[in-house]
């Protein structure tokens, strides 16, 4: 029988009291262990959960390691409940990855409300693009002569899921509708009529606002977060008030900062808008079937002037990519296109004050925002108008040629110190991946700290409950030539065979750059072939679940991929049994964003690779190592075919991260 305490806070008691006490709710006999077949208790959950517990009541923002086995998320939900129980506000919960929110709200919360004490509400929330817009799927169906004809299937399918879906979102259908028809028919926040609509209490977005808007915990992503934060800082909101924050894989939190505060601007993103208005390969558009020739011209007249616009940076890209990588000055190219898309404007706003028709004004105002939001994009990247910013041009081979213009701080973390850290008493941000130094040292925190700005804080490090010793053998090849040497490749190749053979495929082969990939790829594809290992290749036209899926559902397979199988994967059980780690994952220093963080550290006095590079890589490191073991019954192998981690100096860091494992250094002679 769980007991409940009063609600204090004693000064001479390090361990919090609230509502629970967390040792006995985690034990064999508490209530999750009354409710969970075969349960375990787990030293390091509950004192996970006391340290949460302890943040909400002392009001501290935490940084929580937690090593993989721990169950982090029943560790921060149990305290997050309590403070619902409290009625001391409600609770945000993010994450990074689609596939630990689905477990939170598929499986962890939907347990935890059977087994705890009293009733709570949670609600996963998306981001509004998700959901239909009855209203202007019924503008697409009568308008859909002059938008698209060619879809009209499309349109079809939509109509008749609308009439029976009870949520109303992307994910609720069975296909996955083209890009501008769903562009078309999904809801927007500044084409909306609001309480106006004749469909707003069938509104599926609305719904979804008024069940986020009662519920006691969100599950959300750490993108729409952000998003919201900055809109809340401008007086409007995308998510209901919350009181409390837990960030889940928050090793990312800088990341997704960098793409929400900076710019992306592609050619795509301008014909997306242009084809919107009218295609004039198709002859679809909003603008088809109207009378508006001298908009329609000035729409082909923007498409001729954007071809010529990115023509201009892919050639100053084409000659200027050796030397600085595509980071570029202040009005690098000349701005051959603001001044039309702002003409564009003027005509699509002179239409919208004219139409009688309500829906296609709002259309039309969609439009005349998109531009407007262009305009401001392209004059803020070419006059780089943001001190701290580094600002660069990407180049993406696929089906059509992408040419990208991007922007991003150098230092994201005052941005998120004053969205996030200083708006909340509490953010409790976990991972298994914060920390740089050994399970059991103190502190380690320091870089994690550096890149989301904070300063005040608590940490706490809790190891793995496996027993890494008896479940998981490290490899490392000592002699083999660096990565960077001419024969690595070849020599590396030999090596990825014996391991293979060692597990029968049911491996992970992890690279840094996918020109590795390929070339180790195509020198191994025949033997793999010949030993009966399928081959599963990342970057050859498979999205990444649907290799996973594959993967976890053959016998003998194989998957080389890149940083993005290094996290948020979990394949337990023998279908993953090797993990090979081809290279130590340093980022490649001449990227731009880099770059201007690494010449920063050393204005600033600092070491670019001690204090970045390094940490940075020894990161990522424990996540790759962290994809072997993911229960009490899994064992396997790792291999690092990276000889730096004993001939270097700094490669002692690397191990000294990882819990405690057998290691064998493998040698030729």
């Amino acid at each position: 029988m769980i007991r409940i305490n009063k609600i204090t806070t004693p000064s001479d008691s390090k361990k919090p009291v609230g509502l629970f006490d967390m040792d006995e709710v985690f034990s064999s006999d508490g209530f999750l262990g009354s409710s969970f077949k075969d349960y375990e208790s787990r030293p390091q959950q509950s004192q996970m959960a006391s340290s949460v517990q302890k943040a909400f009541i002392d009001k501290r923002h935490l940084a929580i390691e937690a090593g993989t086995g721990v169950g982090k998320s029943f560790a921060y939900l149990v305290p997050a409940i309590e403070q619902v129980y409290l009625r001391a506000g409600r609770m945000l919960v993010s994450t990074f990855t689609i596939t630990l929110q689905e477990q939170l709200i598929n499986k962890d919360i939907p347990f935890l409300a059977e087994s705890m004490p009293d009733s709570f509400t949670a609600v996963l929330a998306k981001g509004r693009s998700n959901y239909l817009c009855i209203r202007r799927l019924r503008f697409a169906f009568r308008r859909q002569r002059g938008l698209f004809d060619k879809f009209m299937s499309e349109l079809e399918l939509l109509k008749d899921w609308a009439a029976v879906t009870q949520d109303g979102s992307l994910s609720d259908i069975e296909f996955l509708p083209s890009g501008h028809v769903w562009d078309a028919v999904k809801s927007e926040h500044g084409n909306c009529k609001g309480r106006k609509c004749p469909h707003f209490s069938d509104c599926f977005y609305q719904r979804a606002r008024r069940r986020l808007e009662s519920a006691d915990i969100i599950v959300a992503n750490h993108a729409l977060v952000f998003s919201d934060l900055i809109i809340k800082d401008e007086g409007a909101r995308l998510l209901p008030d919350y009181r409390f924050v837990i960030m889940d894989e928050a090793q990312n939190i800088e990341h997704v900062a960098e793409e929400q505060f900076g710019i992306t601007l592609s050619n795509t993103r301008v014909k997306f808008l242009l084809d919107g208005l009218y295609n004039s390969r198709t002859h679809r558009g909003l603008l088809a079937k109207t009378d508006e020739e001298k908009v329609i011209k000035l729409v082909k007249q923007i498409a001729r002037k954007a071809r010529d616009f990115f023509k201009n940076v892919t050639a100053w890209f084409e000659a200027n990519r050796e030397d600085s990588n595509g980071r570029c000055y202040k009005n690098f190219v000349d701005d051959t296109l603001s001044g039309y898309l702002k003409s564009l404007r003027s005509e699509l706003l002179r239409m919208a004050k004219k139409t009688s028709d309500e829906d296609e004004k709002f259309e039309l105002t969609r439009f005349i925002d998109r531009c407007g939001a262009l305009c401001l994009d392209l004059n803020s990247f070419l006059h780089q108008e943001k001190e701290g910013y580094v600002y660069w041009v990407e180049s993406a081979e696929g089906r059509k040629k992408t040419i990208i213009l991007k922007s991003a701080p150098i230092n994201v973390g005052s941005d998120i110190r004053r969205y996030l850290l200083d708006k909340f008493d509490s953010v409790v941000m976990t991972s298994a991946t914060l920390s740089t130094e050994p399970e059991n040292a103190k502190g380690g925190f320091d870089f994690f700290a550096n890149s989301i700005g904070i300063t005040d804080f608590d940490s706490v490090k809790l190891g793995s409950p496996f027993d890494y010793q008896k479940q998981l053998t490290l490899y490392i090849e000592k002699d083999l030539p660096e990565p960077n040497h001419d024969s690595f490749v070849d020599q590396a190749s030999s090596k990825i065979q014996r391991y293979l053979l060692q597990t029968h495929g049911r491996a992970f082969v992890l690279f840094t750059s996918y020109s590795m990939l390929d070339e180790m790829a195509n020198k191994l594809s025949d033997w793999l072939a010949a030993n009966g290992i399928e081959l599963l290749q990342q970057g050859t036209g498979l999205e990444r679940s649907v290799l996973l899926k594959h993967f976890k559902k053959s016998t003998k397979a194989v998957l080389f991929g890149t940083d993005s199988f290094s996290q948020g994967v979990d394949v337990p059980g023998p279908a993953l049994s090797n993990v090979i780690i081809v290279r130590l994952p340093f980022a490649v220093p001449d990227k731009p964003l880099l770059a201007g963080r690494l010449e920063q550290i050393r204005e600033q006095g600092g070491n670019p690779f001690f204090d970045y590079q390094l940490p940075s890589a020894i990161i990522k490191f424990k996540q790759s190592f962290g994809r072997l073991i993911r229960s009490k019954t899994d064992t396997g192998i790792i291999a690092v075919l990276d000889s730096r981690i004993v001939n270097k100096r700094y490669g002692q860091k690397f191990l000294d991260a990882l819990p405690d494992c057998k290691i064998e250094i493998i040698t030729n002679k």
